[in-house]
C-alpha cells in the first residue's frame, strides 16, 4: 500500500501541475480574445486563427483540468445525500463510482477519440474556415485529458482504499471544514438549545 501512495502522490504532482497549467490556459484565452474584440471594433480586422484558438485553449481548461477538478473533490455531488452519510459510507461510495462509472467512461472516451486523432493527423486535417488551423492539436487533447482524469481516478481509489484499510487519512475530510456547513450546524444548535430551555416562547 506505501507503494501505491507514493503512486498516488506522483499522479497528484502531475495533476496540481496541469491544474495550474489549465490556470494560465484562462488568462491566456482572455487576452486573446479580448485583442481579438479590440482589433476587430477598432481596425474592422478578425482572424479565424485567432478565434479557433480561443476554442482550442478554453478545450484545454476542462480536458486536461478534470484531473485536477478531481483531486480538489470539486466535481458535482449531491451533496444534500453526501452529508449524511458517514465518512466510510461516502468513500465506498466514491469506490464503486471510480469502478464502475469513471473507468469505464474515461476508457470509452479514449477508445473513440483516439481513433478520431489518428485520423486528423495522418490526414492533415484543416479547419473549414478560411485560415483556420489544423485540428489534431484539438482532437488530441480529447484521449490525453481522459487518460489524465483516468490516472487521477486510479489516484483517489488508491487514497480511498487507503482510507478503508486503516492505512490513510480520510481524502473527503477536507469536506467537512466548510465554513457554511460549520455556521449552519452552530446554528442548529443552539436553535436545538433554546428549544429545551424552560419557558420558551411559542411552546405550551
Amino acid at each position: 500500500m506505501q507503494a501505491l501512495l507514493k503512486f498516488s502522490q506522483g499522479v497528484d504532482w502531475i495533476s496540481i501541475r496541469l491544474g495550474k497549467l489549465s490556470m494560465w490556459l484562462i488568462l491566456i484565452t482572455t487576452v486573446i480574445s479580448a485583442a481579438n474584440a479590440i482589433v476587430r471594433k477598432a481596425f474592422d480586422i478578425s482572424s479565424n486563427a485567432l478565434l479557433e484558438v480561443q476554442w482550442y485553449l478554453f478545450a484545454g481548461v476542462f480536458l486536461l483540468g478534470a484531473g485536477y477538478c478531481l483531486l480538489q473533490n470539486a466535481h458535482v455531488r449531491i451533496d444534500f445525500v453526501a452529508s449524511r452519510l458517514s465518512a466510510r459510507a461516502r468513500n465506498w461510495v466514491d469506490v464503486f463510482g471510480i469502478l464502475l462509472v469513471l473507468f469505464p467512461f474515461c476508457w470509452i472516451v479514449m477508445d473513440l477519440g483516439w481513433p478520431l486523432f489518428m485520423r486528423a493527423w495522418e490526414s492533415g486535417e484543416m479547419s473549414q474556415n478560411a485560415g483556420g488551423l489544423v485540428r489534431w492539436p484539438a482532437y488530441l487533447m480529447i484521449p490525453v485529458g481522459f487518460a489524465f482524469l483516468m490516472l487521477q481516478g486510479a489516484s483517489e481509489l488508491i487514497k480511498r482504499i487507503a482510507f478503508l484499510t486503516g492505512q490513510g487519512p480520510d481524502p473527503l475530510a477536507h469536506g467537512d471544514d466548510d465554513e457554511e456547513a460549520k455556521l449552519a450546524a452552530e446554528l442548529a444548535a443552539q436553535l436545538e438549545a433554546q428549544s429545551r430551555q424552560p419557558g420558551t416562547p411559542g411552546k405550551a
